[in-house]
């Protein structure tokens, strides 16, 4: 509750702080408009760019619609078939969205993580939290695509890889859920195989979690106890049942207005390439920018906000 009314607080002094630079720009070009000064006109344009800008990046917030937009997200990277070149895109992935969180002040907690034979990450689950975080990150769901020149190639040969990326929303004590009886569920435990020292190699304090009725897992291994990483596991299971239901809800609403459902969750929705040439595309809303390094260094509120449009109007393919 108290977040909550701190991002109320934000969103609205974030309006009216814009509201005051918009008047304040009317004023200044009234006064352009009777002056031949040169200077003055130069920043007008520049102040008219950084006003428009700005109203691109909060408007945002008006397009969170969903009934779990506002809560955290629980964000999880998998990577796909090619050794280390895939689970290094997943850890450059995990750089990414992290860097992203950072620059909206989102606070994240890793919950899960395989290491890669090599390097980089097998699978990745993090908790991404803040005012709208699944709003933003349900945009992002789906497969996404590296085209670059690997450095764990000796040949130094072009590779294309793939990761996943799953958004699901964490939410206390949702009723749609609710708990789940001891007879649906399999709980296994398991030696941890990430960092953290000899307590990892001495105790089989990873759980992992089965519900039966539907196949879904979870697992948890970073925390000391057996008894933290199974709350860790329950509250991701519980999200992810949560959003099987949402997906099935929109499946049959899309059924009954007519429209093709796809089957299955392997689309590709976003390209990264980096040689030869630079650019990050959006193949479901055909947003694109040659700004590759600002993207994997976090810059997605473009991607996201033309992606939410999208959906704010029907879901039609640009």
């Amino acid at each position: 509750m108290l977040r909550e009314a701190d991002g109320l607080r934000d969103e609205i002094t974030t309006w009216r702080a814009l509201e005051k630079r918009a008047d304040d720009l009317l004023e200044l070009a009234q006064l352009a408009d009777q002056s031949a000064d040169s200077d003055l006109a130069a920043e007008l344009d520049s102040e008219f760019q950084a006003v428009s800008a700005e109203y691109e990046r909060v408007r945002t917030s008006l397009l969170f619609s969903g009934e779990y937009d506002e809560d955290d997200a629980i964000l999880t990277i998998t990577a796909g078939a090619g050794g280390t070149e895939a689970t290094d895109w997943a850890e450059m992935l995990l750089r990414m969205y992290l860097r992203w969180a950072q620059r909206h002040r989102y606070a994240n907690e890793i919950l899960d993580q395989l290491e890669g034979e090599e390097a980089g990450l097998k699978s990745v689950t993090v908790s991404i939290g803040g005012r709208n975080a699944y709003g933003h990150l349900r945009a992002e769901r789906g497969v996404h695509r590296l085209v670059r020149i690997s450095p764990y190639d000796s040949q130094k040969r072009r590779h294309t890889t793939f990761a996943l990326v799953e958004v699901v929303p964490e939410v206390e004590d949702d009723t749609e859920v609710g708990d789940i009886p001891d007879e649906e569920l399999r709980i296994e435990t398991f030696r941890s195989q990430g960092a953290g020292g000899q307590h990892v190699n001495k105790t089989d304090s990873a759980v992992r979690l089965t519900h039966i009725p539907t196949g879904i897992t979870a697992q948890s291994q970073n925390e000391r106890s057996q008894h933290q990483n199974r709350e860790s596991a329950m509250k991701i299971l519980k999200a992810r049942l949560l959003e099987r239901r949402l997906l099935e809800r929109e499946k049959e609403l899309a059924t009954l207005r007519g429209e093709h459902v796809e089957a299955g969750w392997g689309n590709q929705i976003r390209s990264y390439v980096l040689h030869p040439y630079q650019m990050v595309k959006d193949h479901r809303t055909n947003y694109e920018t040659s700004a590759t390094n600002d993207v994997l260094d976090g810059d997605l509120d473009a991607f996201m906000q033309a992606e939410l449009e999208r959906l704010a109007t029907g879901g039609a393919s640009a």
